[in-house]
């Protein structure tokens, strides 16, 4: 079956609280999407956030950021009122996200409502039971960091930094209050994004989400289960995760995730990774494994080195870790990001996954050397996209490519005069035989480098920020998707 989708995070949606949250412009989008024929809405990654704001940098694996909670909802509770949260002002620019008004006013305003909360509430108990696996040592993790002024975990006492007994009891006990609220908070986003994905799946959407290959050195995942990675005697990671130098980058990109023990986790049949995969399929209904070639082998990066200059390549688990997920959970769905560079070893992994990769229509149209990125040499096993993310908007990548590269795609799908080259762009993906085909929704709006969402490597506070403006998703643009993607089979 012929499909498509348009790529956006729930933080981009409009609203009055600072950030997309998960109330009523998320269902708003839903009848957009349901209106234009589109079958998929693209999501990043949901986790809470830290330094840098990266959904692709969260302190957890598992739970859902708060900043995504809706407070209207919660109004609708009674556990808020409306002057209580209208009387903030929440952003001075309704198109960017403004994360240092969250950070400090957001935490106040749902400690309030957890205030008001009945803590005996059959349904928070019996989700807190159920996600005890992770949601206790989140929810302790969590808040002591807020105990100790948000410094990592690294820098906490000796005693509780490396989970002795004793101070897990006592500070569990000390900071019951901040715990529970913690747990509130995770049960809250669950409750509310349970609702929009029924709402979505009543509309025929299916939800694409996303799961980062790494975790954090400051994430609850790595302070509870050090073992699962390549840290020393003094829980310091051995090596870091990143990529090499390349065309884009002299130093590469030094992300600095500690690496897992790959060794120590194919002992167990992976099963950390059965868990966490089988825990992301709760949030949605197709799940994109993000830096898939890592898999297959990673660049190591000596711990304390300011670039990722110096790394090397090792073998990761490959098939091993792929056959155990599709064993544990065969009817899952994933998409391969099977980006950057390619050695036959990684285009065999994903070939023997059965999983498709990724076609970006962005990276195809330079005349120098042939492409794999354009439309015709696509299998159909293989989701194309206009770009992601981390890519410029079509507008932004005209408004900077290369004489020669704009020529010869305006040669290659044959632009008509009153035909802009975004939408000949959007035109091609839609008539490619790639099963799935997915839109930025910065693309159809035609927008510029002002809503590129994230530039890679670079940590300046314009990345992830940017926001849909309310009427700016009108009648008229779901017409006229609708009837592309009928003209091309994708409904």
């Amino acid at each position: 079956m012929r499909a498509s989708g348009i790529l956006m995070h729930i933080t981009s949606l409009p609203g009055p609280y600072g950030i997309g949250t998960m109330g009523k412009a998320a269902f708003d989008f839903i009848d957009f999407l349901q209106s234009a024929g589109q079958t998929y809405w693209q999501i990043l990654p949901v986790g809470p956030t830290g330094y840098g704001d990266s959904p692709y940098q969260t302190y957890s694996a598992y739970a859902g950021s708060h900043y995504l909670i809706d407070l209207d909802i919660l109004i609708e509770k009674d556990l808020l009122r409306k002057e209580e949260v209208s009387e903030i002002e929440w952003c001075e620019d309704p198109v960017r996200v403004d994360y240092g008004t969250l950070f400090t006013q957001r935490m106040p305003v749902l400690q309030l409502a957890f205030s008001r909360f009945d803590r005996q509430d059959s349904s928070y108990l019996s989700f807190v039971a159920q996600e005890s696996f992770w949601l206790k040592d989140y929810a302790l993790f969590m808040a002591l960091k807020r105990h100790f002024d948000g410094k990592p975990w690294s820098e906490w006492p000796e005693g509780i930094r490396n989970r002795r007994e004793e101070a897990m009891e006592s500070y569990r006990k000390e900071l019951a209050e901040e715990v529970e609220l913690q747990q509130f908070l995770q049960f809250e986003f669950f409750s509310q994004w349970k609702a929009v994905r029924s709402y979505a799946h009543a509309h025929g959407i299916k939800i694409i989400g996303d799961i980062p290959i790494y975790v954090p050195l400051d994430s609850s995942d790595v302070w509870a289960e050090p073992k699962n990675y390549q840290l020393d005697h003094e829980r310091r990671p051995k090596c870091v995760a990143g990529v090499p130098p390349d065309y884009f980058s002299a130093d590469g990109q030094l992300w600095g995730n500690p690496i897992y023990d790959w060794t120590k986790m194919k002992k167990d049949d992976f099963s950390w990774w059965i868990q966490r995969v089988r825990s992301t399929a709760e949030i949605c209904d197709v799940i994109r494994i993000d830096h898939f070639r890592g898999i297959e082998s990673y660049w190591s990066v000596p711990y304390g080195d300011e670039t990722a200059r110096n790394g090397v390549w090792v073998k990761g688990p490959g098939m091993n870790l792929i056959r155990a997920i599709k064993r544990e959970l065969p009817e899952l769905e994933f998409i391969a990001e099977d980006l950057g560079f390619l050695t036959p070893e990684v285009i065999s992994m994903v070939e023997k996954s059965g999983f498709p990769g990724m076609k970006v229509l962005e990276f195809a149209f330079d005349p120098r050397e042939p492409s794999d990125y354009l439309p015709h040499t696509y299998e159909r096993n293989c989701i194309c996209y206009t770009g992601t993310h981390d890519n410029e908007t079509l507008v932004q990548w005209e408004e900077t490519a290369n004489p020669e590269s704009l020529d010869f795609a305006c040669r290659y799908l044959a632009k008509s005069e009153k035909e802009s080259l975004c939408r000949a762009v959007i035109r091609a993906g839609m008539a490619s035989v790639s099963k799935l085909f997915i839109a930025q929704i910065q693309d159809w709006l035609e927008l510029g480098a002002e809503a590129r969402m994230n530039h890679p490597g670079f940590v300046d506070g314009k990345n992830w920020r940017w926001r849909l403006l309310e009427g700016q998703l009108t009648e008229e643009l779901a017409e006229e998707i609708r009837d592309l993607t009928a003209l091309y089979g994708r409904i």
